[in-house]
């Protein structure tokens, strides 16, 4: 079960939140069986819900992980190297992993 995680910054005294946007049933299952933390799972993300300090894994569009990082927090992107005839269908946890699944923390931002 994912852990619920808290900041004891003494100036926000908020509670930071971890969500997971995937609607991939296999990348949630490498998610659990890797024990990466998250408070939130969705298969989209609700852009109005992110706070600073907050933090978003997944595989979002650039647009999206670039005002996720303007929002003031952190970007956590979970890639792999996949193949042309793999693109577009569901794969498995174990899948994943033969691919090379990663989650690697980005910083994005829009240049104007």
């Amino acid at each position: 079960m994912p852990s619920r995680r808290s900041c004891d910054n003494p100036l926000t005294k908020n509670t930071m939140t971890v969500f997971f946007v995937s609607r991939h049933p296999g990348a949630l299952e490498w998610m659990r069986r890797n024990r990466v933390a998250f408070d939130r799972h969705a298969p989209h993300l609700d852009i109005e819900a992110v706070r600073p300090g907050d933090t978003v894994i997944g595989s979002l569009p650039v647009n999206l992980a670039a005002e996720v990082c303007a929002r003031g927090a952190a970007y956590r992107h979970l890639s792999l190297k996949i193949t042309a005839p793999d693109r577009g269908r569901e794969l498995s946890a174990e899948e994943l992993e033969g691919y090379g699944v990663t989650l690697a923390t980005y910083e994005i931002k829009e240049i104007t």
